[in-house]
């Protein structure tokens, strides 16, 4: 599995963040020919290499050349809505752009839709969030996780006036997860880096067992005692036998027969948005034979409290069941194959030392089949077939 681990020892903000990503293996070609997508127009956005106390980074420039726009939440989701990008990248900036409204709507005290975003840092925070989401799409990155947040201390100066550091916005987002001040009397992680690392990072603490791919650093604007740059560190996870085999997970399952059936489809979104690991609907005969729906999901014992809570909030029911289990698992490596339709990713299953499963990644298989105008099957049988050689060399 390719994870990426935010190493944040500096803080993270929007231009780190495209910064480390670039510097980590994002072409710059490609960031601003996906951003091209946007329909936005007015900024120009440019990288170069510094050195921050002796560390070789990137530095991200976004200039801003419009005047006297005001945008609010509904016409950032518009726009992003009505790009060209791709549905995984759209759906990954809403979410970001929406933890961020959400915060600064709640520390003003009013209602979402009328939180306006300031114009340049409107346009910064868009390039900024969907160049993310363009990135880590781009680097096939699954999972995602951070050290602790270093977030900076004492004052600036803000378009609302002076502001405590780190300010209201970034200390909303930043609840249930570590952060520490770093030493500076600075301000370390912005809001717009603070919505980033909420919305992908799935665990904060030490570097997980890697086999590292590449490193990158992403510079902030200023200069510091320490360097000012955030690290992303690449790799392919490396799991310990003992861990990888054998977890504890819950099934929170409830019973419907009184919910418009085309609901299901975005509460099976919600709940995944919330950290299901699966989700599954079974027709079912409840009393006086009336039909109706197995509502299951399965998740992390940490994630219970949150899937309860979609369940309760976007359905009809009234109750839910929990259930702890046992998971044995298989190990999982993810190998990329080469094609003569292109590069695929092989989820490789092993258990007990042995090679159990070999699946072709479906997303990379129905990319291709539509750029080549071929049936999926004809992609996925090659990919098949080119990974299963590979491991016959190695075994």
């Amino acid at each position: 599995m390719k994870v990426a681990y935010f190493d944040c020892f500096s803080g993270i903000s929007g231009d780190m963040t495209l910064g480390a990503l670039l510097d980590v293996g994002l072409p710059f070609e490609v960031l601003k020919k996906e951003l091209e997508k946007l329909p936005l127009k007015n900024y120009s956005i440019k990288a170069e290499k510094v050195e921050k106390v002796g560390i070789a980074s990137t530095k991200v420039h976004v200039q801003a050349e419009e005047k006297g726009v005001i945008r609010y939440w509904t016409n950032v989701k518009n726009l992003i809505d009505d790009s060209k990008l791709d549905t995984l990248v759209k759906e990954n900036s809403k979410k970001a752009f929406l933890t961020l409204a959400q915060a600064e709507a709640k520390i003003h005290r009013k209602n979402l839709n009328s939180v306006h975003f300031h114009e340049v840092g409107a346009t910064d925070s868009i390039i900024d969030i969907v160049g993310t989401a363009i990135g880590l799409n781009y680097l096939g990155i699954e999972k995602v996780f951070s050290s602790p947040i270093a977030t900076g201390m004492g004052l600036i100066k803000t378009d609302h006036g002076i502001m405590p550091v780190p300010s209201p916005a970034t200390l909303e987002i930043l609840k249930d997860i570590p952060i520490y001040s770093g030493g500076e009397n600075a301000e370390l992680t912005t809001p717009t880096g603070a919505s980033i690392i909420k919305t992908y990072a799935e665990d904060f603490g030490e570097i997980p067992p890697l086999r590292i791919i590449s490193t990158g650093y992403g510079a902030g604007t200023r200069d510091l005692r320490k360097p000012n740059v955030l690290r992303i560190i690449v790799g392919e996870m490396i799991a310990r036998p003992e861990e990888a085999e054998e977890d504890e997970v819950v099934i929170i399952d409830t019973n419907i027969d009184d919910m418009n059936p085309e609901f299901y489809g975005y509460v099976m979104e919600k709940l995944f948005d919330a950290g299901a690991i699966d989700v599954w609907i079974t027709p079912v005969y409840m009393k006086k034979n009336r039909p109706g729906t197995a509502l299951s999901a399965l998740a992390p014992i940490h994630k219970e409290e949150a899937i309860i809570d979609v369940i309760f909030k976007e359905t009809s029911t009234l109750g839910a069941r929990t259930s702890r289990k046992v998971r044995r698992k298989a190990l999982r490596e993810v190998l990329a194959v080469t094609t003569r339709f292109g590069e695929v990713r092989v989820k490789i299953g092993k258990f007990k030392n042995q090679i159990v499963s070999v699946s072709p990644e479906y997303d990379d298989c129905a990319r291709l089949a539509k750029e080549k105008e071929i049936a999926v099957k004809e992609v996925y049988n090659e990919a098949k077939q080119a990974a299963e050689k590979v491991l016959k060399k190695t075994t």
